[in-house]
Order: C-alpha cells, then sequence, then structure tokens
C-alpha cells in the first residue's frame, strides 16, 4: 500500500481509503494506547482492548517462553512481585507486529482488488438528448424515487458475442437495444415497478449527440431499438424521457456474454414452460435460440439463461419474450434475496467480478461503491412489492410488424410512474402521506401583459396533428391576459402538455403561465433547446379550451393489457407456441 515494511505502530498513517471501503480507518490512529511501544516496565494495567488479551494469553504459557534458557534471578525468586523478561516482550512486540502486517496487508490487497473492480467498469454519459425534465421533488419525509433504465443489446462488437448471438456478418452493424426496461423503485423503497417496452415499437426519437464521436443525429420517427445505435445509451435513455415523462436516474446495458457471466455468477435460476419447447429453424422461418427444455421447471444459467432470454419464436411473439425475462427476472432476484452472499466471501467476489465485466453504467453511479449502494436500495424491496409489465400497445398503423402505444393505458402507467404510485396494492396507507410533494411555486418577474409565450402544436406523432391547435390555445391564453402569446409554425410532436423555459430567471413566469392553464407545474421544465418561454400542445390536449384533469390513479390500478406478473408469483410458467414443442 506504498508503505516501507519497517513501519512503528505508533506512527501508522491513517489508510486513505478506509472509510469508502466500509472499513473503520480509527484503527490506524497515530495515537494509539496499546502499550506496545513500551519494552518491559510496569505491565500491571495490562494495556487495553486486544493487545492485553494477547499479552495475557501468551503470558499463561510462561513455562514453554522460557525453556533452555536458564532462569532468572526473578524466577528462582518468585513471589507475586516478579516481572516478566524483555525477551517475552520482545516476542509478543513480534508477533503483534505480524498481525497487523497481516491486517494492513489484506487491507491494501482489498483496496487494490477495489480499484481492479472500479476498473472494469465502463461507463458514458447518462444522457445525450436534451428532455428538460428535471429529478421529481422529494417527499415530505426526504425522500425520492428512483428510476433506472435496463437495456440489453445484441452488440457482436467482439468474437464472444458473435459466438454467443450468431449473425457474424452484422458484426460491424450498430448496436440495437432489443430489451429494454424500466426500473422504478419508489421514494420510500418499499415497492418496485418495472416496465418493457416490446423492441419493435415506434417512437418519436429526439436529437442525439454521440459523446465519443460527436455525431450528432437528427430527431426522428423510427423503432426504439434502434436508439443505441444513434450516440448510446443516453439516446435510449432520452427517448424513453420523451415519450414518458418520467425522469429516469441511471441507465445501465448488459451483451450476449455479460448475460452468461451474470447468470453463471449468479449460481442458476429457475424457469418454467408449460410444454417441451425446442426454439429452432422451421421451414421458412430462420432462427431460433436454441433453448431446448422439457416440460415443468428446470434450472438454467449460462448460455442456457441467454436462450431463455432470446426466445421469441417459441413464445409467440416479441412481447411472449417480454414475459419470459420478466419471469427470469423474478426468479433470479428471489434467488439473490435467498442467498447468503455478503457472508460468502467466494460467492461475493464472483459477482462482482461478473458484474463489473458486464455491464456498462451511467457515468454518475461507475464505481463499485455506488453500484453497491444501489443493490442495497433495491435489495429492500419485498418481492410481493415487485410488479413486472409490458407497456400496453396496438399494432402500428403504419407497419403490422410494429407497435405504437395504446395510449390511453401506457398515459395511466406513466402517471402512476411520475407520481409514485405503486404498480400492486399490497402496501399500506401510509404510504400515501410520502409521495413528492411536487417543484416549489416561484413569484413571476413579469406581469402577464409582459411576458412572451411560444405556443407549439404538439398533437401529431401517432395520429394526425389537429389543425390550429398552437392558434387556439395561444388565444386561450391571450383572454387570460397574455397579449404577447403567439402561434408558432413548428410542428413538435409529443405526448404530454409542457412548458419550457430557457434560463432560471424565466421560472416563475413559466409556472404562471402553467397556472393560467391549469397544467401541472411538474409539466414546467427548464430546457437549453428553447429561447423563451415555450408551451408545447401535446397529443393528450387535442380538443377544448380547459386542460383535461385527470384522476389521480390509485394503487395497483394498471391496466389489464399490462399483462403483470408479481415478484412473489413462483408458479409463473411459460405457454408454448405449438410448432416448437417436441
Amino acid at each position: 500500500m506504498g508503505h516501507s515494511s519497517t513501519h512503528r505502530e505508533r506512527s501508522r498513517r491513517p489508510s486513505p481509503h478506509a472509510r469508502e471501503l466500509g472499513w473503520d480507518d480509527s484503527l490506524y490512529d497515530a495515537e494509539s494506547d496499546d502499550g506496545a511501544g513500551t519494552d518491559g516496565g510496569d505491565t500491571s494495567d495490562g494495556g487495553t482492548g486486544g493487545g492485553g488479551g494477547a499479552r495475557e494469553a501468551r503470558t499463561e504459557q510462561g513455562p514453554a517462553d522460557g525453556a533452555g534458557s536458564g532462569d532468572t534471578p526473578d524466577r528462582k525468586a518468585g513471589g507475586a512481585g516478579r516481572r516478566p523478561g524483555r525477551r517475552r516482550w520482545r516476542i509478543v512486540r513480534w508477533i503483534a507486529g505480524v498481525l497487523a502486517l497481516l491486517i494492513l496487508g489484506a487491507a491494501g490487497a482489498g483496496y487494490l482488488y477495489y480499484r481492479h473492480l472500479n476498473g472494469n467498469i465502463r461507463t458514458d454519459d447518462r444522457t445525450n438528448g436534451d428532455t428538460g425534465l428535471k429529478k421529481p421533488a422529494a417527499n415530505e419525509a426526504g425522500q425520492t424515487p428512483l428510476n433506472i433504465l435496463l437495456i440489453g443489446s445484441d452488440s457482436r462488437a467482439d468474437p464472444e458475442n458473435v459466438k454467443l448471438g450468431g449473425s457474424k456478418d452484422t458484426a460491424g452493424n450498430p448496436p440495437l437495444g432489443d430489451v429494454q426496461m424500466l426500473f422504478h423503485v419508489s421514494a420510500d423503497r418499499k415497492n418496485a415497478s418495472v416496465v418493457s417496452i416490446p423492441r419493435d415499437t415506434r417512437v418519436d426519437i429526439p436529437e442525439c449527440k454521440d459523446s465519443t464521436t460527436g455525431k450528432v443525429y437528427p430527431k426522428t420517427n423510427g423503432i426504439i431499438n434502434e436508439t443505441l445505435g444513434r450516440g448510446g445509451p443516453g439516446c435510449t435513455l432520452s427517448t424513453w424521457e420523451n415519450l414518458t415523462g418520467v425522469y429516469i436516474d441511471h441507465w445501465m446495458t448488459i451483451d450476449f456474454s455479460g448475460v452468461v457471466k451474470m447468470a453463471d455468477a449468479i449460481g442458476g435460476v429457475d424457469v418454467c414452460v408449460k410444454d417441451n419447447v425446442w426454439d429452432r429453424p422451421l421451414p421458412g422461418v430462420p432462427g431460433g435460440s436454441g433453448l431446448k427444455l422439457e416440460a415443468g421447471t428446470t434450472r438454467i444459467k449460462g448460455e442456457h439463461a441467454l436462450q431463455w432470454l432470446r426466445t421469441r419464436h417459441a413464445f409467440s411473439s416479441d412481447i411472449g419474450r417480454a414475459r419470459a425475462q420478466h419471469m427470469y427476472m423474478n426468479s433470479m432476484i428471489r434467488e439473490l434475496k435467498s442467498q447468503n452472499v455478503f457472508t460468502d466471501s467466494v460467492r461475493l467476489t464472483g459477482l462482482a467480478e461478473a458484474a463489473t465485466k458486464s455491464l456498462e453504467v451511467s457515468e454518475e453511479i461507475g464505481t463499485v461503491k455506488k453500484l453497491f449502494d444501489l443493490g442495497m436500495q433495491l435489495k429492500a424491496v419485498p418481492t410481493n412489492r415487485l410488479t413486472m409489465t409490458t407497456m400496453p400497445w396496438i399494432e402500428d398503423p403504419q407497419n403490422r410488424n410494429h407497435v405504437v402505444p395504446n395510449k390511453a393505458d401506457a398515459d395511466r402507467m406513466w402517471t402512476m410512474i411520475r407520481d409514485d404510485v405503486a404498480f400492486d396494492a399490497n402496501g399500506d396507507k401510509a404510504e400515501a402521506a410520502k409521495k413528492p410533494s411536487g417543484p416549489a411555486s416561484k413569484e413571476p418577474s413579469d406581469a402577464p401583459a409582459d411576458t412572451g409565450v411560444t405556443v407549439l402544436n404538439g398533437t401529431g406523432g401517432e395520429q394526425a396533428p389537429v389543425s390550429g391547435r398552437a392558434r387556439a390555445i395561444a388565444e386561450v391564453l391571450g383572454g387570460k391576459g397574455y397579449s404577447l402569446a403567439r402561434a408558432g409554425g413548428e410542428q413538435s410532436p409529443q405526448e404530454a402538455t409542457g412548458i419550457t423555459y430557457p434560463s432560471a430567471d424565466l421560472e416563475g413566469d413559466a409556472q404562471a403561465v402553467a397556472k393560467a392553464l391549469k397544467i401541472p407545474l411538474t409539466s414546467v421544465t427548464k430546457s437549453t433547446q428553447v429561447s423563451g418561454i415555450t408551451l408545447v400542445v401535446g397529443a393528450d390536449w387535442r380538443e377544448g379550451s380547459s386542460y383535461p384533469v385527470k384522476a389521480k390513479p390509485e394503487a395497483g390500478g394498471i391496466p389489464d393489457t399490462a399483462d403483470a406478473i408479481s415478484g412473489s408469483d413462483k408458479n409463473a410458467c411459460m405457454d408454448v407456441y405449438a410448432p416448437y414443442r417436441f
């Protein structure tokens, strides 16, 4: 650890990384009272703590210490007042020194391994598209929700992934984010909700900039799994924020080889199929994951786990695959909770090694300590308060091979996440008192008549835009004293109505516009992409002059179209599409 092996215990410097590793660096305080520096002398006080105990234990074996050395005058005299010899204390001090070296050596090895694990972790920017969303306000207890985007990449960028995923002819292609799940943990950490989006969902993708190459990708309407190749995971996160209106704290990605490493480190996960299944190429239907299992429950790990997570044809569709992934994750979480990982150093080391080598994460959680702290927060959620779902969807009218969000049902789920409302109904009434209180209200700096507002039509997207919608709402604002409100000619499709402002001095004025139209203050955000206060009338306000007030969702109120599975359901079992049974 950079210290000389010849040292004095009383001048030992505190370990500079002791607190970071969770150790008590007071153990290495320079002013030690163990009395080890006293060579002989009166020992009646016995020192303090472990030092006295060690000396006492050693003294009990007195005859052995003096074997072959002859009797000293003190020994011959006998009696209660005799003093131990200097040699005995030299031995005790030597033992204490060796123990200290062993302890500090272990500490040094621990720190080096900690640095090794940190070196494994790959990171990138949290977001590379500006959505203007802010982290939600804390509740009355000072707690905030936690939202993590989990992304499974089909990258074939290295030989190991090509071997596991096949399709070596696509090795140079941009990666696709074929698995995307939003993991929401409530502010009080008592429940968690997961929403998957099918990989072939068509959405609006914002402008994104690749933080490595600097390449800028213009905003477009496309398939959500393509976002990973448009600047990295930060673009996928920005797309989710744009779609849901949910602020997302972090992202994590994992590729094929990472899944295999993690599955092996966990030691296996139980999965169930109702019939024998073999996901293989069939006439006219190429591909297949290779998964082959007999009916019932099977423990899978390694490549078999990857096959389960990739199986699509045998589970009917991409939607069926999402359900199978949810079953796997629920089973994995139950498995981890049942293991004494933190008391088994071998298991813990294996998991830490696999996790840090397998994951790429957003930069603000790019250390072992931060990932460990994050894991501890997730660990607190009981399995009967964990709900896995798939975003409600309908067939894409532009392409039957794609899907689009089922607007009414999907919006209900996004609202529940934004309002931190549990997907399950297993909580207690006390939770309702600890929901986010919303942003603080600010005073406007100008009167309505002196406040400029640009109104844009955002009612397009899945449906054709409502003609003249921006002009109509600008006129409503004019009737409320905002005579400078003007309709902009630009179309800006987005799901939820929102107001943005470019600088802090305009926050109060932007909030005043929201209050005039009875738009929630949570819809008012700062954005560097606007030059003044800008109101986008979203697809949630296609008609009428009054903003539609929505009923507050209740816990457990998710729609049936979400295909929910509870984390405590040990009997969940996958249906198998008939052509893939054997």
